[in-house]
């Protein structure tokens, strides 16, 4: 499908029709999307970009953003379209710019043409290039020493250097083949060679990457890297080894397989992207109702008839099982009322608190059942009017926690609250990621996160880290003959992407005391692209 009919709708597969107008008069919105980072979107450009009919865009730029997109909107690429007559026919239009639409784009001449055609617009500032990339590099501009900035957009070449002979320290946005062009017209100009640079591809991204140089030897430098480019010239550029933040990120740009529904995986993805990873979300198991809804309405029933004096629930999606079933008979979190809830987990008991249960009891180490069990009381006839516990779960949970409760004294009625199936396979490119060493680490939070991913896609491969929750997910990992590099403190999917973390900021200060090129695993491999 070509760029100029491509949109979030098509991109997924499923067509939709384009909005219709709605009336009012049309107007073009010219919105800044910032470098390249998706969260340093204004409030404003989030809003434009969710109610434009029309959003004109660059398709590499369009796939950072389609999350914040309007799903009913065309997006069409620039020079397929007149924004001008799109606005004229009543529609909203977003043309969106990289960067700050001031600076570097064709603002000036879009503008003036809707200006001309008598068409509303506005302007929406973007973090610019400018400003945003030496932020992610560690570079302030000005110091207490240098005060100076000018700025020089060099992506057409034919820059008059003469001009940029001062002390200032200079920002200059570049393309390809325009790093050389910069240091030979700045050195011929009288700015000295060894006048520190900093080249910044990608920046504010994950695949952001940084060479720090000088100007008689930047050409050779960089000549891995990719356009385009925010080039920093001056003695700032010396801040960089004290201030670099976003590069040293302990798992900065490693792609990390996450076994999970997306549901399952929110907070876990975001917590791996504040240690600078790329999360991959794949699914490994499907959740489906009960064969059968028999026990679970007896269960529902039996709940708001006092049949009960326990509830237990395992896993969110015993939470998320419960509550649908809920809902269906117009019932809410007032149903549990005089129950006491337990909750094997801080995951399983913050699902339960959206929902509006407050659990009574929790592990105090062990997030498992044999923590669980560890401080269930036990049946006390004088204290306990039912010794009745309800445990809706899994079709193959373990019977580890029925036992022990029994043991304990109670009674219990183990119900399938759902079905655990083995999800369909990933898509081709992941299914060869995973096994030729394209994903840097992979986390398996349960024993069947490791047979079902490798029953759907294959092994991983050896130079992937291995990530596991426990150790009983540890035996099974190894059962299929993986290396566990990485095991988390506790049985919790939080501890296992911090455990990760601290393996990654352990790996990379080895490399630095070693003199090491900074690689990532997945660089490791036989045949992997290495950047100098």
């Amino acid at each position: 499908m070509s760029p100029a009919s491509k949109s979030p709708a098509a991109a997924s597969g499923t067509a939709r029709p384009a909005k219709k107008p709605s009336g009012r008069p049309g107007r073009v919105a010219f919105v800044g999307v910032g470098p390249g980072d998706p969260e340093l979107l204004t409030l404003r450009a989030i809003r434009l970009l969710g109610a434009a009919d029309v959003i004109v865009v660059q398709e590499a730029t369009a796939s950072l953003f389609y999350p914040y997109f309007n799903p009913d909107a065309e997006v069409l690429a620039p020079g397929t379209v007149n924004p001008v007559t799109l606005a004229r026919s009543g529609k909203l239009v977003a043309r969106v710019f990289l960067g700050d639409p001031g600076i570097g784009s064709p603002l000036a001449d879009e503008a003036k043409a809707c200006a001309k055609g008598r068409v509303q617009f506005e302007i929406v500032p973007g973090i610019s290039a400018v400003t945003g990339v030496p932020a992610y590099t560690g570079i302030p501009l000005t110091d207490g020493k240098h005060r100076d900035v000018m700025v020089v957009d060099a992506q057409e070449g034919g820059v008059d250097w003469s001009a940029y002979t001062g002390a200032a320290t200079l920002v200059i946005i570049g393309a390809e083949n325009t790093i050389g062009e910069v240091a030979k017209g700045l050195v011929a100009s009288g700015r000295p060679d060894a006048t520190p640079v900093a080249v910044t591809s990608m920046g504010t991204t994950t695949e952001q990457y940084t060479v720090s140089s000088t100007l008689g030897r930047v050409g050779p430098d960089t000549k891995h890297l990719d356009a385009p480019f925010v080039i920093v010239v001056g003695d700032v550029v010396n801040w960089r080894d004290k201030l670099s933040w976003f590069e040293t990120k302990p798992l900065f740009g490693w792609r990390v397989l996450v076994p999970r529904t997306k549901e399952q995986a929110a907070s876990l993805s975001e917590q791996l992207r504040s240690y600078g990873a790329v999360p991959e979300e794949v699914p490994t198991i499907s959740v489906e109702p009960p064969r059968t809804p028999q026990q679970m309405e007896r269960a529902v029933k039996g709940l708001v008839t006092g049949r009960y004096e326990w509830v237990v629930f395992t896993s969110t999606n015993a939470v998320r099982a419960v509550r649908e079933r809920f809902e269906q008979y117009g019932l809410d979190a007032r149903a549990f009322a005089g129950l006491k809830v337990a909750a094997v987990g801080d995951q399983t008991a913050a699902s339960l608190v959206e929902f509006g249960v407050r659990p009574d009891l929790m592990p105090a180490d062990q997030q498992s059942s044999e923590g669980l069990l560890e401080v269930w009381p036990p049946y006390d006839k004088d204290l306990d009017p039912i010794n009745r516990v309800l445990l809706p779960r899994a079709d193959i949970a373990t019977e580890t926690l029925v036992a022990g409760l029994t043991d304990l004294g109670w009674e219990c009625d183990d119900v399938t609250a759902y079905r655990t199936v083995r999800a369909a396979p990933p898509p081709q490119p992941i299914r060869e990621a995973i096994k030729g060493g394209g994903f840097d680490a992979v986390l398996f939070t349960s024993s069947s996160t490791v047979r079902n991913l490798i029953g759907i896609a294959g092994k991983p491969h050896n130079v992937t880290v291995i990530a596991v929750i426990g150790p009983q997910t540890a035996e099974t990992a190894k059962e299929y003959g993986l290396r566990v590099d990485v095991m988390a403190d506790k049985p919790s999917a939080s501890a296992l992407a911090e455990a990760l973390s601290e393996y990654g900021a352990n790996r990379r200060a080895a490399q630095v005391e070693a003199g090491d090129p900074l690689r990532k695993p997945s660089e490791m491999r036989r045949g992997a692209r290495r950047r100098k």
